[in-house]
């Protein structure tokens, strides 16, 4: 299929409902100079179905999603700075602090007792012992902890029983629960904006489906939970798609915060990304400007999505020195005057407005952006038989035009845009 050519009926497609760009005056990430106003801009979608190759098209062109709602922030637009990075799991080097984080719970969850007892009945060989000093093993130390993996060495019985399992996301009054504790513990967040219903929308709902390839590998939208002595502890929410590892969510009960589950989460994670056969984990937005996103790139080596061009750079030390000290990097991505306050855009204004990360010009002149398919009142369609769309620049014209540069050519080709859903 040409990238400029839309699918055929029978190609598994994404569906989206056009949202638009618009702004709103509260970021929850960055707090710019006292003297000016925090302002998010971004282009939404919303999506009523999605594939998982899809979204990892969309992830590699900067967009995320929570619930069923896609978003790309426009980097020129908006108070602070979301940039998009990924390590590859095969390469992926632990620093002192994610090894010892490991080593910790590992200890906490085993006991000392059954360290002790168990170095005696099952001493390690030489060989064994020369390579647990000079090589770090980043899926023994992630395991190492787990009751399955040291059953074989019962009697003597660990201090806790530690389980991880991986389920299709589904709402149950024990995750609710854990949220809750979560949420009104760390983000310290008013017990009446803490509901079931919220919950369920941001982090069971899920465009995505559940499959399992020939291979055995796992797409869709999945909850990673973690049980001690039976007792939901932490749980992880992640888009598994064909080459990603993708981390939306990750929380834990308050009575653990000692324990830096967080990076224990994200080594097991990066695990995930070279066991299951994925290759790439993505964190999440990195946001320089903010104290509390930038751990993200202290998981390494890492890749930098660079917003114009859509390529990955490698994220250094010079480059996250940089990108902290100035998040527009060197100006590229400054703040715009037409930020104004918060407001919808009509239809075309990321393409207006320069949005980093666009189809260029010749790629849109390319695309036959009258063959996408539509999908309005249940009959199925094409842009170009949507009245008013012949018009060059009218608003049903403009309104296919920039989702088309704003997915990219694949997803585009692949997309039913539906109206009046």
């Amino acid at each position: 299929m040409s990238a400029a050519t839309p699918a055929t009926e029978s190609t598994p497609t994404s569906t989206f409902s056009y949202q638009g760009s618009f702004e709103r005056n509260d970021c929850g990430y960055c707090r710019p100079d006292p003297e000016s106003e925090p302002l998010v801009s971004s282009f939404y979608l919303r999506s009523h179905s999605l594939t998982p190759r899809h979204y990892q098209c969309l992830v590699n062109r900067g967009w995320r999603r929570s619930g069923d709602l896609l978003y790309k922030p426009h980097m020129k637009l908006t108070c602070c700075k979301h940039y998009t990075t990924r390590l590859n799991g095969n390469t992926f080097k632990p620093s002192r602090n994610q090894r010892n984080a490991l080593h910790k719970w590992t200890r906490y969850v085993l006991g000392e007792e059954y360290i002790r007892e168990s170095a005696k009945k099952y001493p390690k060989s030489k060989e064994e012992r020369k390579k647990q000093h000079n090589v770090f093993d980043l899926a023994e130390s992630v395991h190492a902890a787990e009751y399955s993996v040291n059953a074989r060495r019962i009697p003597p019985e660990p201090a806790h029983r530690f389980e991880v399992t991986l389920e299709p996301a589904s709402f149950s009054e024990e995750k609710f629960d854990l949220f809750e504790n979560y949420q009104r513990n760390v983000h310290h967040e008013k017990p009446h904006e803490i509901t079931r219903r919220g919950f369920t929308r941001f982090l069971c709902n899920t465009p995505l489906p559940t499959e399992t390839t020939d291979s055995g590998k796992k797409l869709g939208t999945y909850h990673q939970c973690y049980y001690l002595d039976g007792r939901l502890i932490a749980m992880g929410v992640l888009d598994l798609l064909p080459n990603v590892v993708s981390s939306v969510y990750f929380m834990y009960h308050s009575d653990f915060g000692k324990w830096n589950l967080g990076k224990v989460s994200a080594c097991r994670e990066a695990c995930l990304a070279t066991e299951g056969g994925y290759k790439y984990y993505y964190m999440g937005y990195y946001i320089p400007s903010c104290q509390k996103m930038r751990y993200k790139g202290e998981y390494g080596p890492s890749e930098l999505l660079d917003p114009d061009s859509n390529d990955w750079l490698p994220l250094t030390e010079e480059l996250k020195k940089q990108l902290i000290g100035d998040p527009t990097w060197g100006g590229r991505f400054q703040p715009d005057s037409r930020c104004t306050g918060e407001q919808d855009r009509d239809p075309g204004f990321c393409i207006e407005s320069g949005m980093p990360g666009l189809m260029s010009p010749s790629e849109l002149d390319a695309f036959n952006i009258g063959g996408v398919r539509i999908r309005a009142s249940g009959r199925s369609s094409t842009a170009e038989n949507l009245v008013g769309f012949e018009r060059e620049g009218g608003l049903v014209r403009n309104l296919i035009k920039e989702t088309v540069s704003a997915v990219g050519p694949e997803v585009a080709s692949g997309m039913v845009m539906v109206f009046g859903h």
